[in-house]
């Protein structure tokens, strides 16, 4: 709890620091301005530099993560998805992990029961949980589009009349501001409930979920309660996005809050567990191909080794061999 609490009172003192600087009225403009362009200088720099590492990392190994049949002989079915041999298999096997989560589909969690008796159990909670809150982040970044780009993408107008399909309340009610709020108290809840999980917890693991949840309230505050003027808010990102940054008025002090814990996010993100996002595409348990039976793989990164055949052998110690009467492949 301890690392909890930490982790909470840090998400707190960045809002406390960005409702201080929204009252502030000479100092409002110069923190949302350096706070944006800092933390997306950070995060684009942060990405590319672990991007480049993980690329730069040697696989002496082909390792694929299987849990199917291979290709071996024809008259036995393979599994093309679970254990693909071909590039299209590892494609299709990416996109079931990276949009339906399939590995965490299959988490299992083991327990002793009575002291003396270990059982298996499913955890598609954890998985119903996590598919919930990536899903509905995804749609509320897509939504987002409409502050920073014009004329507003028709993706974006998509999916906003796709959350909000049930027309409940005004301003419209988006499905995904529930559900994600849902999804992040669960996900905190189940570690802080469970024993188990809170002994493994970090405070990395804390703080994402603080800070996500932070960043969800507050919007959610913006948009049904204190009602912050869109227009005002788009007006700034645009301006954001043509390097002409200029601050409405007064836009209050909960934007400020918001846009601090985003930049916060943004500028964490790199260098977190969050960075997963990005680091399952150069995954070499995922993205290679399971045939090992169909092609030899050398090691690219293999040292060049001198090596010294038994032709070599031989001719150097010829006299000697044959003078203990052992057979010599030449004479």
């Amino acid at each position: 709890m301890k690392k909890a609490l930490c982790a909470l009172l840090l998400v707190t003192a960045i809002a406390a620091v960005g409702e201080a600087a929204g009252r502030v009225p000479g100092f409002r403009s110069a923190f949302a301005i350096v706070i944006s362009y800092g933390a997306i200088f950070v995060l684009l720099a942060g990405i590319t530099c672990r991007v480049i590492q993980w690329s730069r990392s040697p696989v002496p190994f082909h390792i694929p993560t299987v849990c199917g049949q291979q290709k071996t002989l024809p008259w036995i079915r393979s599994s093309r998805i679970e254990s693909p041999s071909t590039t299209c298999g590892v494609a299709a096997r990416m996109a079931v992990e990276i949009l339906l989560f399939r590995s965490l589909f299959r988490n299992v969690r083991s327990r002793m029961v009575d002291g003396r008796r270990l059982v298996y159990r499913e955890e598609k909670f954890l998985w119903l949980g996590a598919i919930a809150f990536h899903w509905s982040m995804l749609f509320i970044l897509v939504r987002h589009l409409r502050f920073f780009v014009e004329p507003v993408p028709r993706l974006a107008l998509l999916v906003e009349s796709l959350d909000g399909f049930l027309q409940i309340g005004a301003p419209v009610l988006y499905l995904t501001d529930v559900v994600i709020l849902a999804a992040l108290l669960y996900l905190l809840v189940r570690r802080l409930r469970d024993p188990l999980v809170r002994y493994v917890s970090l405070f990395a693991d804390y703080f994402a979920l603080f800070l996500l949840l932070g960043i969800a309230l507050s919007g959610v505050w913006m948009r049904y309660i204190s009602r912050v003027d869109p227009v005002a808010v788009k007006q700034f990102a645009l301006s954001l996005t043509i390097f002409s940054p200029s601050l409405p008025a007064d836009p209050g002090a909960l934007f400020f809050v918001h846009l601090a814990l985003v930049a916060t996010l943004a500028a964490y993100l790199p260098f977190s567990k969050l960075m997963h996002a990005g680091g399952v595409f150069l995954s070499p348990t995922r993205n290679l191909a399971n045939n090992n039976r169909m092609k030899r793989h050398v090691n690219p990164w293999n040292a060049p080794v001198k090596v010294h055949t038994y032709e070599e052998w031989e001719e150097e110690f010829h006299d000697k061999i044959a003078a203990a009467g052992l057979p010599l492949e030449r004479n």
